[in-house]
């Protein structure tokens, strides 16, 4: 009887490397009060964002995840022909088809690994590293390149206030790779679907053909008058993001913070083994609260990167993961729960060893 012969597998796994890129335009409060009658103050109170990054116009999400791949690369002491997958986590890359990673490799030097978007949105970077976790242990692959990036200025409508003025742009990389030791914990990841609504585009695609090419196909109703039935002269065709503020803030809150713990639980940990704790940068209201549900002590060293950069979804978490260790340099090697929640909805979480 022939027996197939399997990979080589890997103990452990953990992230190698860490690389960023933030854009240069910073849009403040006070800009944003241009579009929405608001002001510094409430924007403050209720988000804790002072400002966020907007990529120029001719910047785009393959030049960021590019610049934040190779910074990564260096960090982890590889080069890109080394790299056994390519993962990009993503909702504003402007094609469907082909991937935002194919493209990537090719223009780092990958090829032929195999390379994959995925649409998970703000959980999307903890879905890539849940991915590439197992893809270094099974040995399916030795390296793996995991980027969160989002150029969210592209849909959105500025003058709306649901989501809009806490979105910026960005991207976040690392390089995972094997380890003597655990450095990535059991994943926790899911999704509930019955709040898929809660965080949507306001109108799928196939509307613009509706409405353009004059079809029979009638546009959804998101894209209607309420009164006349019909396409208001000059609508927006464009899909821009919208939210239920509250639905959000109530399931991440809670909801969210119960599949944190689950996730040091899994992870063999407690609040007090923890050195930091770097959740999505959804809203600083909502990094407090699962904090306190969490009862972290104070000695956790907590990431609001959302001050300055706003809301930049998948790449939030590796994001405000550079700016917690540019900031204190001591935590790398120590643990950190890192756990991304957004549209869908879903969540990823993991106990990680800060690179």
């Amino acid at each position: 009887m022939v027996t197939l012969k399997q990979q080589k597998t890997n103990a452990h796994s953990r992230i190698l490397g860490l690389g960023v890129y933030r854009p240069d335009v910073i849009v403040t409060n006070d800009d944003v009060c241009q579009w929405i009658e608001s002001s510094d103050e409430w924007i403050q109170q209720r988000t804790g964002i002072r400002t966020r990054h907007r990529a120029a116009e001719d910047v785009s999400v393959l030049d960021m995840s590019e610049h934040a791949a190779r910074e990564a690369l260096a960090d982890a002491g590889i080069e890109a022909s080394q790299l056994g997958a390519v993962i990009v986590s993503t909702i504003s890359f402007p094609y469907l088809t082909p991937s935002a990673a194919a493209a990537l490799a090719d223009r780092l030097g990958a090829t032929p690994a195999p390379a994959f978007d995925i649409s998970a949105a703000c959980a999307g970077y903890c879905y890539g590293i849940a991915q590439a976790d197992a893809l270094v242990r099974s040995g399916a692959a030795e390296h793996v390149l995991v980027i969160g990036v989002e150029k969210l200025s592209d849909v959105i409508d500025n003058g709306e206030r649901s989501i809009s003025f806490l979105l910026g742009d960005g991207a976040g990389a690392v390089v995972v790779g094997p380890s003597d030791t655990p450095g990535i914990g059991p994943s926790v990841w899911g999704s509930d679907g019955s709040k898929w609504d809660a965080i949507r585009m306001t109108h799928p695609l196939t509307d613009i053909r509706a409405v353009e090419q004059g079809r029979e196909r009638t546009p959804s109703p998101d894209l209607l008058d309420p009164e006349t039935g019909a396409v208001p002269e000059g609508a927006t065709l464009w899909p821009t993001l919208r939210q239920d503020g509250q639905t959000v803030f109530r399931w991440a809150s809670w909801e969210v913070a119960k599949r944190a713990q689950e996730a040091m639980d899994v992870a063999g940990i407690g609040p007090e083994d923890l050195s930091a704790f770097i959740p999505h940068q959804a809203n600083m209201r909502i990094i407090d609260q699962m904090a306190k549900t969490l009862k972290l002590p104070d000695s956790v060293v907590i990431a609001r990167d959302i001050a300055d950069s706003g809301n930049t979804s998948a790449a939030s978490v590796p994001l405000a993961m550079h700016r917690l260790l540019a900031e204190h340099p001591e935590l790398s090697g120590k643990l950190a729960l890192q756990i991304g929640f957004g549209a869908g909805l879903v969540y990823g979480a993991q106990v990680v060893v800060l690179p």
